[in-house]
């Protein structure tokens, strides 16, 4: 593959490659009666028990009223619950309840499966070569954003 050709395929098939395993795992995790959305909101909960809501909205990068319409219809599945906070009473701390934990349980498997499949045909070593170059690719990424805000307050310094 030529540099152009990269040039010319590499965001656009990023893009198609996260759309497709975005369908593809919403899909495997209706038959648990879950969108991949809120399987995602669960699976950050259970990592960190106890984060405030506008905690979790930052870490899944969505909207707070996105979250709390994903965080109401958890609760109305009594997957997880909202808990006072105990210096603010305003802000509310998200923990799994059992039905919750358990779900994630029979959902153990599911990330294997939708990554075994996505990676078919790919060797181990490659897999894992591939992972160090996304690693990277999104360091370079974030290094690009970050120089670009600080170019953009400069000029905004200079240019006022």
């Amino acid at each position: 593959m030529t540099r152009g050709s990269v040039d010319h395929n590499f965001l656009f098939t990023l893009g198609e490659l996260y759309r497709l395993l975005r369908v593809y795992a919403d899909k495997e995790a209706s038959r648990f009666g879950i969108t991949r959305a809120q399987w995602a909101v669960l699976a950050k909960v259970e990592r960190s028990e106890g984060m405030k809501q506008s905690e979790l909205a930052e870490l899944l990068e969505v909207q707070p009223i996105t979250l709390t319409r994903l965080i109401d219809k958890l609760c109305d599945n009594d997957w997880i619950e909202r808990r006072n906070d105990a210096s603010d009473r305003r802000v509310k701390r998200l923990h799994l309840k059992k039905a919750g934990r358990q779900l994630l349980g029979r959902m153990s498997g599911l990330k294997s499966e939708l990554t075994a499949n996505a990676l078919d045909g790919i060797s181990p070593a490659d897999a894992h070569r591939l992972l160090t170059q996304l690693e990277a690719i999104k360091e370079n990424v974030r290094g690009a954003i970050q120089t670009s805000g600080a170019e953009q307050a400069r000029k905004e310094q200079r240019y006022g």
